[in-house]
C-alpha cells in the first residue's frame, strides 16, 4: 500500500524479510551517497579548470571580461569550500562511530 510516496508495506513485514530489505536499503543509500561524493568532487575539478581557463583566456588576451574570470574564481572557490565541509562532516561522523564502543 502506498500513500504519497510512503509505502506502508515495508511497516508490516516480517523482521527477517524487512532486516534483508533494510540491507540492501542501506547499501543503495551508501552507493548513492558515494556517488554524490564523487560527482561533488567532479564537479568542484570543473569549476576550478574553468577558472583556471579563463585566467589563461585573460593572460592571452583573447579576453577582457575580469568579470568572467572573477564569476569563475568565485564558484570554484564556493564549491571547494563545500566540498571541504562535506568532507569534514563526514570525516568527524566516521570518527564518532569509531568511538562507539559496542
Amino acid at each position: 500500500m502506498e500513500l504519497s510516496g510512503v509505502n506502508f508495506d515495508s511497516y508490516f513485514e516480517t523482521p527477517s524479510l524487512s532486516s534483508a530489505k533494510a540491507d540492501n536499503k542501506d547499501k543503495s543509500a551508501f552507493s548513492t551517497i558515494l556517488d554524490s561524493a564523487a560527482n561533488l568532487i567532479t564537479e568542484t575539478n570543473a569549476y576550478s579548470n574553468a577558472a583556471e581557463e579563463e585566467e589563461i583566456k585573460l593572460a592571452l588576451g583573447e579576453t577582457d571580461s575580469i568579470h568572467d574570470l572573477q564569476i569563475a574564481q568565485q564558484k570554484a572557490n564556493v564549491s571547494l569550500q563545500y566540498t571541504v565541509a562535506v568532507r569534514d562532516a563526514f570525516m568527524s561522523a566516521y570518527k564518532e562511530i569509531m568511538n562507539l564502543q559496542i
